[in-house]
């Protein structure tokens, strides 16, 4: 999945790439508001870390404009503004989380993942595929409490289904979704990406709708 981390101080910034690069996720990086309002619009991110404090256009306008123009991502506030009101001014402007400075690497990436849960109609942080149990902690695929050892890239693929059970995602959505936007990608990487999963998984658990995509079913299909 891709994050956009939106941050002007060059260490926090690198910190919070580094996590969230560690735990899967092809990471972005903006340190100007305008520049990220702009990228935030036009790139299919999956999720959005945004400080307050930001040159050329301040954070909380910034989370305001999207959420104006129907922008429904979801947006992590990460700032060193923690008074109660600050907070509250936060969420009530469409922040899905609100994380105060300093914090542990450890506490963004879970909130993350826990935001990302919510968005796609998830309870918990292990998912049901079939008989398969992906474990988003863990960054693990297990069958009958057995890991499949899948590659980062493998997981990410069968984990970004499984976010969206049901429906058919296709492959230009998936190359957008898996890969960093300067990643230079073969055209027929996701297919070939799809094979690999399948001869790890079983060929059931990824299915295809011929000229539209991949899907995986829901719960009770």
């Amino acid at each position: 999945m891709r994050a956009l981390v939106i941050e002007d101080d060059p260490r926090i910034a690198s910190t919070m790439a580094a996590a969230l690069a560690a735990a899967g996720f092809a990471v972005t990086g903006e340190t100007d508001g305008e520049e990220a309002w702009f990228r935030g619009s036009t790139e299919p991110f999956d999720v959005i870390v945004l400080d307050l404090g930001l040159p050329q256009l301040d954070g909380m306008t910034l989370l305001k404009r999207w959420r104006q123009e129907g922008m429904t991502r979801p947006v992590i506030i990460v700032t060193a503004r923690g008074h109660w009101a600050e907070r509250v001014d936060g969420i009530e402007a469409g922040a899905d989380d609100y994380i105060v400075k300093p914090f542990r690497p450890e506490e963004l990436v879970a909130r993350v993942r826990a935001v990302l849960r919510r968005s796609s109609g998830l309870a918990s942080p292990r998912i049901e595929v079939g008989d398969l149990v992906i474990d988003t902690r863990m960054q693990q695929v297990l069958r009958g409490g057995v890991p499949l050892g899948l590659t980062p890239k493998e997981y990410s693929l069968l984990s970004y289904l499984a976010h969206n059970q049901g429906r058919v995602v296709s492959q230009l959505e998936l190359t957008e979704h898996l890969y960093a936007q300067d990643f230079e990608r073969d055209s027929n990487s996701i297919e070939v990406l799809v094979g690999r999963v399948r001869r790890r998984v079983g060929g059931q658990i990824i299915k295809t709708r011929r000229g539209f995509g991949y899907y995986v079913e829901g719960p009770g299909a």
